[in-house]
């Protein structure tokens, strides 16, 4: 199980906190109480609310937790405590936007009706003339929400509850979404960053990440108002004999996009698939003309693969995904521990991480046929903005450490994903629309796949693994425009017909990556991997040694003949384009019959990778074997208190470390400043003393899901299993006679 260590000691109570008994219950009933309203964002307006509502704990089915007033506006659902909150209890993580009661609309996932002693999942027509005693909201961040409603007036509770539901799960409009009237009445300063994200919502963002590659395709800037296709970005990448008449053709379906280029000279591009083969043959014959031209991008030779055969479809990854978050949805510490003994096997039958490990296989691949045999690859599927996204941006973090750092693994999501017209507003169904087709987790899965790289390789990313996490919450956060829109021109025309009604003009939406709007600078350092290994810079008094432009020092070389892929992953170059077209094989290099055919894996080529010394500025692969791919704890177990290390795990070293990593830079600024001042007055400054605010850092008690929870703020005891379920388990005979293998009752860690 996940014996997780029981350290930290006995934990104070906390002062929030207040533990109804039932002899108190109508006394409470009976005291009036004061509807309390939050601070207010603004164009933030409250819709319902009702006072008297107990906000219920998970340690057990009992009546315990607190007293207070559930309300719900245009923004959030909202608990206010009717404890006095001190300052001493404040979160050291705390999100400007929401609270850690509060729950932003769009991120409520399900609402179920406690009815007595059964539980029902709650639809719109169920809300019309009766409210259960109990709500039970399952947040997308996976939070659990519980309230009774017992102690309400009648009036209040029903009308609380429609408002939750309608608000939460009805259909809406996108101008209905919180950003718009939020944005309206906010103004929003420039980003204030030290290296600017690259947006590529401009034709010299594209120049200038083509120029740091050194590609040798061709910008273009002829879509800037859509007047080519509303289906391609504003500005985009092509080979360079790609016409415009191409572009126009099939409204950008088949059009090769360039993604990176390796500096070998070839490039990685991905694509749309064009409809079903016509009898006029013109797909076939436009398939050609574009498949020659990312052919002659280099050395005439391109591999192609087709995505939607070879990887699951959305909705397969939407149903995995939808059987995994269950597990970590805990109503009770009964319904935990009851489902312990199974929890691996369960998990593993969910495919969740099986689909996660198929993309990492196919995105080294990818690399495989860009880094070895310095082909150029097309990668395609039906839609060209979901499977493509992932696979092209897991490549090019393997392949460029530059999307290793902040900057640019931000710049990497706006290129790939933003620009490149993942439907964000379909896919993270933030208009809680009926069909669920168009719903899949597919951004998600990138940052898992993302995850598994940091945890592997953790030095090789200037950015921490909290930042994936906050990130993946701030998909459900209705006030950025990176996950409003499902393309460019969606979002163009969207916000240009709003600025018509609109006295201060074009609406101005914050991106996500304008973390000021949700934390302040000291939490914003939490981003920031403190065992980031930052490339060493040359000394420019030093001769640097010869070394081929662009060559990264992992490069594995190049074989000497090309090595057909192993079957059924890559086609061999470009024989079979399934339901399109059959081209022959484009290739300055045929290879006789009477050539031999080494063969060559995936499997080998990670293996010659790895007997390499590691450079974590070079090519990373990912190992894919067993336990090798895991569980993102901080993010799915950081709820569930049963789980957690009071006082220890990877989180109190990480914090240690970063303090002092601070003490270091701050020894670094005072030698600085010594030698500064002994060539000006040869006086000798004090050493400032460590601040009483590092000294109270290096003290505090943390859980491991810091910095989202903490033991001080949250748990006023150590969790334990159930006295009556742990004699049932003691009666129940060995735990070797449960379905799982014995390896899975080990520490879940």
């Amino acid at each position: 199980m996940l014996s997780l260590g029981s350290g930290g000691g006995k934990s104070a109570k906390p002062s929030f906190v207040s533990y109804v008994t039932p002899e108190e219950i109508n006394s409470e009933k009976d005291t009036p109480k004061e509807e309390k309203h939050p601070d207010l964002l603004p164009g933030e307006v409250v819709f319902c609310s009702a006072s008297t509502v107990l906000k219920l704990t998970q340690d057990e089915l009992s009546q315990r937790g607190t007293f207070g007033t559930l309300l719900c506006t245009n923004f959030r659902v909202s608990f206010i405590s009717d404890e006095e909150t001190g300052e001493e209890t404040a979160p050291l993580f705390k999100n400007k936007l929401y609270g850690e009661n509060d729950i932003p609309l769009s991120c409520v996932d399900n609402i179920y009706g406690g009815y007595e002693d059964k539980r029902k999942l709650v639809t719109g027509s169920q809300v019309k003339n009766k409210y259960p005693s109990k709500i039970i909201i399952h947040c997308k961040d996976l939070r659990v929400f519980q309230f009774a409603l017992t102690f309400c007036k009648e009036e209040d509770a029903k009308r609380i509850f429609q408002g939750i539901v309608h608000h939460c799960l009805e259909p809406k409009s996108l101008k209905n979404i919180f950003a718009f009237s939020f944005c309206e009445n906010t103004a929003f300063p420039e980003m204030q960053m030290q290296q600017r994200t690259m947006m590529f919502d401009s034709a010299e963002d594209w120049a200038q990440d083509l120029k740091r590659t050194k590609g040798s395709c061709r910008l273009v800037t002829e879509n800037a108002n859509f007047g080519l296709s509303p289906n391609l970005p504003q500005y985009f990448i092509v080979p360079e004999s790609v016409s415009e008449a191409d572009m126009t053709l099939f409204q950008g379906k088949g059009l090769p996009i360039w993604c990176w280029s390796h500096h070998s000279g070839c490039a990685l591009f991905k694509t749309s698939n064009l409809p079903l083969q016509q009898e006029d043959n013109v797909p076939q014959s436009y398939m050609e003309k574009m498949l020659t031209a990312v052919a002659h991008n280099y050395l005439y030779s391109v591999k192609t693969e087709d995505l939607s055969d070879t990887l699951p479809t959305v909705q397969d990854i939407q149903l995995s995904y939808s059987k995994f978050k269950q597990f970590f949805f805990i109503d009770s510490t009964t319904d935990f521990w009851v489902s312990d003994m199974k929890w691996f096997s369960s998990l593993d039958n969910c495919g969740w991480l099986d689909i996660i490990r198929q993309c990492l296989q196919k995105a080294m691949e990818v690399v495989e046929c860009l880094e070895k045999e310095n082909n150029n690859v097309l990668i395609m599927e039906d839609g060209g903005s979901d499977l493509c996204c992932v696979i092209s941006s897991l490549a090019q973090l393997m392949l460029d450490s530059y999307y290793r750092t902040l900057q640019g693994f931000q710049s990497l999501v706006q290129k790939e994903w933003v620009a490149g017209g993942h439907n964000f507003l379909d896919r993270c169904n933030q208009l809680h629309l009926k069909d669920k087709e168009n719903v899949s987790p597919v951004f998600l899965l990138f940052l898992e796949c993302v995850w598994q790289l940091l945890q592997q390789y953790g030095p090789a990313f200037q950015f921490s693994e909290t930042y994936l996490t906050v990130l993946s919450d701030s998909i459900h956060v209705p006030v950025f425009s990176t996950f409003l829109f499902n393309s460019q021109h969606h979002r163009a025309s969207i916000l240009r017909a709003d600025s018509s009604h609109s006295q201060r003009g074009t609406l101005n939406c914050p991106t996500v990556w304008d973390w000021s709007v949700q934390f302040d600078c000291k939490a914003q350092q939490l981003f920031i991997n403190p065992l980031y290994a930052e490339k060493p810079k040359l000394d420019k008094s030093m001769r640097r040694p010869h070394r081929p432009k662009h060559q990264r020092q992992l490069s594995l070389p190049s074989a000497t003949f090309k090595t057909p892929p192993k079957k059924g992953f890559f086609k061999d170059e470009t024989d079979s384009l399934k339901k399109i077209l059959r081209v022959k094989r484009i290739s300055r290099w045929m290879l006789s019959p009477d050539s031999p055919q080494p063969s060559s894996t995936s499997r080998e080529f990670y293996e010659a990778w790895q007997r390499k010394p590691l450079d974590y500025h070079g090519l990373l692969l990912p190992c894919l074997d067993g336990p090798a791919v895991r569980i993102w704890m901080q993010r799915y177990l950081r709820w569930i208190q049963e789980v957690q290390i009071f006082g220890g795990g990877l989180v109190t070293v990480l914090s240690k470390v970063s303090d002092l990593l601070d003490e270091v830079q701050e020894l670094q600024r005072q030698l600085d400043r010594h030698s500064s001042s002994l060539t000006s007055n040869h006086q000798r400054p004090r050493p400032r003393p460590i601040s009483a605010e590092t000294d109270s850092r290096l003290s505090v008690l943390l859980s491991s899901s810091f910095p989202f929870t903490t033991l001080k703020n949250n748990w006023s005891y150590k969790p334990a299993i159930p006295t009556g379920l742990l004699q049932s388990l003691m009666n129940s005979g060995n735990l070797a006679d449960t379905e799982d293998d014995d390896q899975e009752s080990l520490v879940r860690a």
